[in-house]
């Protein structure tokens, strides 16, 4: 079988993966492209250099492929005139500048309603808010739109002509109704959008795509409830598949709908996970990685009483609060940088269980975590979040290739190659290792989590607003 191609659209480049049959990588390669901040707050990105980086990835892998699938960053806005010509550059999942335009959506259509149909509040990363703002401050740039895309489908009309989107990406842009799987004619409505501006929906599976979360999560093996996929990038994750459309009535997570056809996915986002570790390598302590695992490995489980707030660049799940900050709490003159760095692990730790505690609410049971990103590259880290979720942890042969490893499984599907999700997972998804909660740990882990519950609302009256 011709390798099964997998391209993930990503905010800092394009990562794209030659898979078997079998889920061994037979080539990988990777383009960059810059990111504008035109303003505070605003992220914008050319659609055309994802596209010019695509092909150059694709060139790059050298081989022929027999199916290409794509991953992306969700949400952003790709706003085409009746020629498929990007009108603006894209507005990406990470811009804040929608605020107002988020209270509009949830005061016109109602939070409680807003979270029945697509399940979530309004966001500043949605794509719906983007699509306000334009009306309001680019006019006559709102009136020239024909088309609206996601970033990865840019990237596919450019390959293929067609527009298309999966139920998984539209689920993010807070016009879909997630629980029928199809545009909301509700949200449309209410919001003065024209559906017709809308690319038709199909399964993942169908056309080979999905956003980053589903398709990493999938490429993890993550196609139904039991595992989570456990992301330990710059920002963390906690995803579980859900048999049914169960949305968290405050929208503390995100649900959306799953790459697998028939199932949904609950989703915990914390914005500084990594990003939390790198902070402090590059801003304070200034070592390497290696070096910072083994001093904080000197301390014990609790680190006597240090904690860490990690809301860096504010918070998501489970406090919706782009203000909060981050804070260490209980230091002593005992405390030295391996202490630190420590309590840095446990901090984002005790955020992912946040998430899990979250998941859990709606019914999930689950059985073992997989785990990606850079920081699953920490045996000591992974030690100590198994240990604060009370779950094993599991890492695969794939797991560094995240969501174009998925986007190939789905590519696979779509083209035949495999019957279904279940049998691509099977035949390509290899655990390599498992990392199991340490007893000693966990009692000491479940009361710092109790502290660490109580830190946001002591800390949140002192926090410049």
């Amino acid at each position: 079988m011709a390798p099964l191609v997998g391209l993930d659209v990503g905010t800092t480049g394009v990562k794209a993966v030659a898979v078997s049959e079998t889920g061994d990588v037979l080539a990988r390669a990777e383009r960059g492209y810059p990111l504008a901040t035109p303003q505070p707050g605003w992220c914008e990105q050319d659609p055309d250099d994802w596209w010019a980086a695509s092909q150059a990835a694709l060139a790059d892998l050298g081989v022929e492929p027999g199916a290409i699938g794509l991953s992306g960053q969700m949400h952003g806005l790709v706003a085409l005139d009746e020629r498929d010509r990007p009108l603006r550059p894209a507005i990406l999942w990470n811009d804040q500048r929608t605020g107002a335009e988020c209270d509009e959506i949830e005061a016109t259509i109602g939070l409680d309603r807003l979270i029945e149909l697509t399940g979530n509040r309004a966001l500043t990363g949605f794509t719906a808010p983007k699509l306000l703002w334009l009306r309001r401050h680019e006019p006559e740039t709102f009136a020239r739109i024909r088309h609206v895309l996601l970033p990865k489908d840019y990237v596919r009309l450019q390959l293929t002509g067609e527009h298309a989107i999966d139920a998984a990406d539209a689920s993010g842009t807070l016009l879909f109704d997630v629980r029928r799987r199809e545009w909301s004619g509700e949200v449309l409505d209410a919001l003065e959008l024209p559906a017709d501006w809308l690319p038709p929906v199909h399964e993942s599976t169908a056309i080979g795509g999905a956003g980053d979360q589903a398709a990493g999560a999938l490429g993890l093996g993550v196609d139904r409830p039991g595992p989570l996929s456990v992301v330990l990038g710059t920002s963390g994750v906690v995803f579980a598949a859900l048999p049914e459309y169960r949305p968290d009535a405050q929208a503390r997570l995100h649900v959306f709908c799953h790459a697998v056809p028939g199932t949904w996915h609950a989703m915990g986002v914390m914005l500084s996970a990594a990003g939390s570790l790198r902070w402090l390598r590059d801003s304070v302590v200034g070592e390497s990685y290696e070096e910072l695992n083994h001093e904080a490995a000197r301390w014990p489980a609790g680190v006597e009483g240090l904690l860490f707030q990690p809301y860096l660049a504010g918070e998501r799940t489970p406090h919706a609060d782009p203000n909060a900050r981050g804070a260490f709490v209980g230091l002593s003159l005992r405390h030295d940088r391996g202490a630190l760095v420590r309590a840095v692990l446990e901090g984002v730790a005790y955020g992912l269980r946040d998430s899990l505690e979250l998941v859990r609410g709606l019914g999930v049971h689950a059985e073992v975590g997989r785990v990606s990103g850079g920081g699953a590259r920490s045996s000591l880290w992974l030690r100590i979040v198994a240990s604060v979720l009370g779950l094993p942890l599991e890492r695969t042969a794939a797991s560094e290739d995240g969501a174009a490893f998925g986007a190939a499984l789905l590519a696979g599907v779509a083209s035949g190659a495999f019957a279904d999700a279940a049998e691509a997972v099977a035949a390509c998804v290899h655990v390599t290792d498992r990392i199991e909660p340490e007893p000693g740990w966990q009692g000491t882990y479940d009361d710092g989590y109790v502290r660490f519950r109580e830190l946001y609302p002591a800390l949140r009256p002192l926090e410049g607003r």
